[in-house]
């Protein structure tokens, strides 16, 4: 389709519009384009002014106000004139109408408010094509006024028996997308008895609607929507069984495979029914799926009839019915595996890993353990991680073995993307299905011996937690560490674990060849400088507990203590100073209780488990499955019954934030959270409940607001639930901008979440990379912003976060620290030259001064280091005060250009004042970077 007949389609040619883009289109270059649009403009501004504009004349200026949003033009009029037209009573004038709605309102937008009327009356309408186009828009607008506003006129539209199969599925439709917009504001359990009867709908397609939106709800009000097990297994019987069904809605032959897909998907939700009708019914459905032996060479109908097997396999383990059943899925699953299509098997992997949930087909399961193997070297990455999970989910006591090593030596040639990952599942299979811990320990040594760059604290972790509480492995651990040791290019973690093993244990080995105190101490030494800084620190400890254990050593270890007391790293230099005072103390009672040995680590879940859970992501579906054996299943269902603890209907509050569950500086990384865990604080994660979510302190908000004005990078907010971070880079006048959210929860998800950054006429903000509606528990996701300034900033850019948690809806309104001097460049200038151009811009009304008392004593160089921080290029010995400080930047903007910004900072010692002068060559400059400068030194 052209683009003449996207805005008109009824033959009434707007000549004048083709006109219009067919000059566009012969534009050779950009400038020439902008004449042509600013021509265009300036006529349709000039024409909306008179009152006697017909309907068809509007249509056409709002049309091409539309073609030139759609080329990227911003467009700041009209928007009346387009919402004008949805009054109209003629077709294409309110179809055009509708266009410009959904295209230039948002949610946000104040003209959203105008339209509900006119949509409303669309709702009411007998014309069905109205009701569509008035749907249409409440889906793509759909912000939380309009949608209470709407939403029972939708479900009445919904609801009557007159309206047309094609209008109530739109409306079905519509509800379901306001609903995971806005949970809140839909009445599901109310619903329920007048829903599902919809699903029983003789048009399939309305059917269809009524179950998507069943689906949803039901995850939500699982007891009010339970009816729909009985009226679905009948639909299904009637469609797969007795084959009665229209036959216009046949697709290849395969009966309303996207119906049958959905009726299977929301059986899964709900138990085994108690009926014994309704279950042998439902078996017969299954047995009938599966049993299909003909394999169509048509790809259409074999995509459709393999949607359907397996969703039926899924139920058919979801049911846990006849194992003949079970075996009858495997034996088609092993054929789809070695499949040429790359889907399929992705898919029959993923349906093994349910299988292998049950626990009790494993032997069937281990006949293709081979070529799940094999499928590790598939050229697809995502069919790779499925194979992992597979046999991860396959394992069990008598197989461990056999899949650890093959995974291990898989490991050594797996593509980086996938090794963390496999890395963790290693471990995790190690611990739980090892009948000797020396085997495990022996395999954490392999894992870190060849893959140490994407081993997680936690895995260490957890290998001192077990050592710790296994009296009789401490020995066998702790020498094994030591040997690796001993190796060349030991990884950081590897020291990580020998520092802490030998500093505990490392007298239960002495007696051992080759494990005299002074072997063990040189071991540790030296890998000391090429190790991070924490693992330096972690060493230096363990270097105290060798003080402690071993006093012949101990010479040699004050000798250490005293060449890192003079170190730069304050972390190191602070411990050596500290350690060197007690173990130089005349007695030994405070070395001695400083080093006394740690603990047993309290038995809890496995961090290992936690993060693997993290790592499976929940889509607007909830998960019925995760992978692993039966002991992960039911750790899925206590965790579902715990967040159902967590309701407010059922007084129950959030979570406590912990020092274990904060979310660590979300500026560390890009694209991944850093680790959360504390170096000390060894595996295991506690669930403490906290009340609902309150506004963090204002008096930390602005502090740390006022700290990002001085800096690009740090928290901008944070409280109980979540933490916002800013990660900005700008040149000139372009800032590119990352907004960091974490979810400090650990157990509840962030949902609905959305936020909003608007432009203002100074600063154009562009969203170039959106952020999901959910951010997982202890999960940090992150957006990007490209910035423009193109006028002097005097308005502030507020950022606005909505979002639900635990059935609480959350709003937070956030100052932004993107204002007029994160667009100063530094310059630097000699004395003469800024002396030249000092005088050059002259006094008043260029330039703006203050005399003002500082805020207590003045500190020259926090003062410098603060000024330095608004962007500006310090300029040394250019003032004859060596007290004074003198600055130089220009600030950048599309209208204005760069203009030239020169400051002078004189502190008086004497009086404790400031005298601030700052010249620039636009006045409105000089003052604003005045008015910054000097509240950043009264902030000192």
């Amino acid at each position: 389709m052209d683009v003449k007949s996207k805005f008109f389609q009824n033959g009434n040619t707007m000549n004048g519009l083709v006109k219009f883009i067919t000059e566009l289109r012969t534009c050779r270059a950009r400038d020439l384009e902008e004449k042509r649009i600013n021509k265009e403009l300036a006529n349709i501004r000039l024409k909306f002014k008179d009152s006697s504009l017909s309907g068809y004349q509007k249509k056409k200026y709002v049309c091409k106000l539309l073609y030139m949003y759609i080329l990227g033009w911003e467009i700041d009029f009209g928007h009346v004139e387009a919402v004008n037209l949805l009054g109209s009573t003629k077709y294409s004038e309110k179809q055009i109408g509708y266009l410009a709605a959904t295209l230039m309102l948002n949610e946000t937008h104040e003209l959203t408010r105008l339209v509900v009327n006119s949509i409303r009356r669309d709702l009411e309408s007998h014309n069905e094509v109205f009701n569509c186009m008035a749907l249409h828009a409440i889906a793509n607008i759909g912000g939380r006024e309009m949608s209470e506003s709407l939403i029972n006129d939708i479900f009445k539209l919904y609801t009557v028996s007159s309206r047309s199969p094609f209008v109530k599925k739109k409306s079905g439709l519509t509800l379901l997308r306001l609903y995971r917009k806005f949970p809140d504001l839909v009445p599901g359990a109310e619903w329920a008895d007048i829903i599902l009867p919809i699903m029983s709908s003789e048009s399939l397609s309305v059917a269809l609607s009524a179950t998507n939106l069943v689906v949803a709800l039901a995850q939500q009000y699982p007891d009010a929507y339970s009816g729909c097990v009985t009226r679905v297994v009948s639909i299904l019987y009637k469609i797969i069984v007795r084959g009665d069904y229209p036959s216009e809605y046949a697709y290849y032959k395969i009966p309303a495979p996207w119906l049958l897909v959905k009726f299977l998907r929301l059986l899964q939700y709900y138990p085994v029914p108690q009926s014994q009708t309704v279950l042998d019914e439902l078996l017969t459905i299954l047995s009938k799926i599966l049993s299909n032996p003909e394999r169509p060479k048509n790809p259409q109908q074999l995509n459709a009839q393999n949607a359907v097997l397996f969703e039926a396999v899924n139920l058919a383990i979801h049911l846990e019915s006849r194992h003949s059943l079970i075996s009858q899925a495997v034996v088609i699953l092993g054929e789809f595996i070695v499949s040429k299509e790359t889907n399929l098997r992705y898919l029959a992997l993923e349906t093994m890993s349910h299988i292998a949930a049950l626990g009790d087909p494993l032997s069937s399961l281990r006949n293709h353990r081979i070529t799940v193997i094999d499928s590790l070297k598939d050229k697809d990455i995502s069919v790779r991680r499925r194979a992992l999970d597979l046999l991860f989910s396959m394992c069990d006591v008598d197989s461990a073995r056999d899949i650890v090593t093959d995974l291990l030596t898989y490991l050594n040639s797996a593509d980086y993307e996938i090794r963390e990952e496999m890395v963790l599942k290693i471990a995790i299979l190690a611990e739980k299905f090892a009948t000797e811990y020396t085997w495990y320990i022996d395999v954490i040594m392999s894992l870190m011996t060849t893959s140490g760059d994407h081993i997680g604290d936690a895995i260490w972790h957890r290998v001192v937690h077990i050592t710790t509480n296994n009296e009789d492995l401490r020995e066998y651990a702790t020498y094994t560490t030591l040997q690796a040791l001993k190796q060349p290019n030991c990884h950081d973690k590897m020291i990580k674990l020998g520092g802490y093993l030998l500093g505990e244990f490392g007298h239960v080995i002495v007696e051992s060849p080759g494990c005299s105190p002074l072997d063990q101490f040189l071991a540790l030494h030296n890998n000391f400088s090429m190790c991070s800084p924490a693992c330096r620190s972690l060493l230096m400890s363990s270097y105290l507990k060798f003080a402690n254990l071993f006093p012949e050593i101990k010479p040699q270890i004050i000798q250490v203590f005293t060449n890192l007391s003079h170190v730069l790293d304050v972390e190191l230099q602070q411990r050596a100073c500290e350690y060197l005072a007690i173990v130089t103390l005349p007695e030994d009672k405070i070395l001695q209780a400083v080093c006394d040995e740690m603990p047993r680590f309290p038995d809890r879940e496995s961090s290992l488990l936690c993060q693997l859970h993290r790592k499976l992501h929940d889509t607007e579906d909830v998960r019925i499955w995760t992978i692993g054996g039966k002991d992960a299943q039911a750790d899925l269902q206590t965790h579902r019954d715990n967040a159902k603890l967590n309701k407010p209907s059922e007084a129950q509050t959030l979570e406590k934030s912990t020092p274990q569950a904060k979310i660590i500086d979300p500026i560390a990384a890009l694209a991944k959270i850093p680790s959360n865990t504390d170096v000390h604080d060894l595996i295991g994660v506690d669930e403490p409940t906290i009340s609902a979510p309150e506004l963090a302190d204002s008096n930390d908000i602005t502090e740390k607001f006022n700290a990002l004005l001085l800096t690009q990078s740090g928290v901008l907010y944070e409280d109980t639930v979540i933490q916002v971070g800013i990660k900005a880079e700008y040149e000139g006048n372009i800032g590119r901008i990352a907004i960091f959210f974490g979810n400090k929860s650990s157990v509840l998800p962030l949902t609905n979440f959305q936020t909003v950054l608007s432009s203002t006429d100074q600063i154009k903000m562009d969203l170039i990379q959106p952020i999901s509606s959910s951010i997982p528990s202890a999960t940090q996701l992150h957006q990007m912003y490209n910035a423009e300034c193109i006028d002097i900033p005097v308005v502030q850019l507020m950022l606005t976060i909505t979002f639900n948690i635990g059935g609480h809806s959350v709003s937070r309104n956030l100052k932004m620290p993107v204002v007029l001097t994160k667009f100063i460049s530094p310059i630097v200038l000699d004395g003469d030259d800024f002396f030249l151009r000092w005088r050059q811009i002259g006094g008043a009304p260029r330039e703006a001064q203050k005399v003002f008392s500082a805020n207590g004593v003045i500190d020259i160089r926090a003062s410098k280091a603060a000024l330095v921080g608004f962007q500006f290029a310090s300029l040394e010995n250019v003032d004859p005060n060596p007290n004074n400080c003198v600055l130089a930047g220009v600030f950048s903007s599309t209208h204005l250009g760069k203009v030239g910004v020169l400051v002078r900072v004189e502190p008086s010692l004497q009086h404790q004042m400031f005298r601030l002068t700052v010249r620039a060559t636009n006045e409105t400059v000089s003052q604003k970077v005045c008015d910054a400068l000097s509240e950043a030194l009264l902030r000192q």
